[in-house]
């Protein structure tokens, strides 16, 4: 099972952070340790003093597939979940600054958060018009929307499949919205995909 990640999907989220506005999608990987289900309580890091949330619709691939036209993407999936990419951001910073990978900041243990269910898309109003939430101790904190992508989830998957072969479980990360920002201990993340709650759990 690939974790397939996109970043800098939103523009809103890219002019928050000083990052150009790719005309490509931003691809990078995690491994399968990086996953946290069951809504089991993630571990600050001893490694980094800012971790950030970033919520984000994550796609199931369902069949396998290689170099899949646009027009045929959404026959490879048919659930829709949540999850959170957590970034430590100090380390981030430092391994862009000195033109490394990002690997360590973004691919650590439990670092992919991945909500307790998937939605079929047959319940979702409009895959290209999907509403998303973050919220941390009741207070919301991200508001996204897929409609607001700048790579489409179908665009998404031709693009990768170029590079990787899709694979049935394969799961792909498809970026955040705006409104980033550290988690400290003691915080309560509830995260909702069209007003279902697939994600609650703390911050330890």
């Amino acid at each position: 099972m690939k974790i397939i990640c996109i970043g800098r999907n939103y523009v809103a989220h890219a002019r928050e952070l000083n990052n150009e506005i790719p005309t490509e999608p931003v691809v990078f990987m995690k491994p399968d340790s990086a996953i946290l289900r069951n809504n089991d309580p993630f571990y600050i890091p001893d490694f980094s003093k800012n971790v950030h949330h970033e919520i984000e619709l994550v796609v199931k691939i369902g069949r396998l597939g290689k170099n899949i036209e646009k027009r045929f993407a959404h026959r490879y999936y048919d659930e829709i979940g949540l999850g959170v990419d957590f970034t430590a951001r100090d380390l981030q910073s430092e391994l862009r600054a000195k033109g490394l990978p990002w690997e360590k900041a973004k691919a650590f243990d439990r670092s992919a958060v991945l909500g307790n269910n998937f939605l079929p898309k047959s319940q979702l109003p409009d895959i290209n018009a999907v509403r998303f939430s973050l919220d941390i101790n009741g207070k919301t904190v991200q508001k996204g929307n897929s409609s607001l992508m700048i790579f489409s989830i179908d665009t998404i998957i031709e693009y990768v499949s170029r590079f990787f072969t899709l694979k049935m479980g394969d799961l792909i990360y498809t970026g955040t919205p705006a409104g980033v920002g550290p988690v400290k201990i003691g915080d309560c993340l509830e995260g909702y995909l069209e007003g279902h709650k697939l994600l609650d759990f703390m911050i330890k």
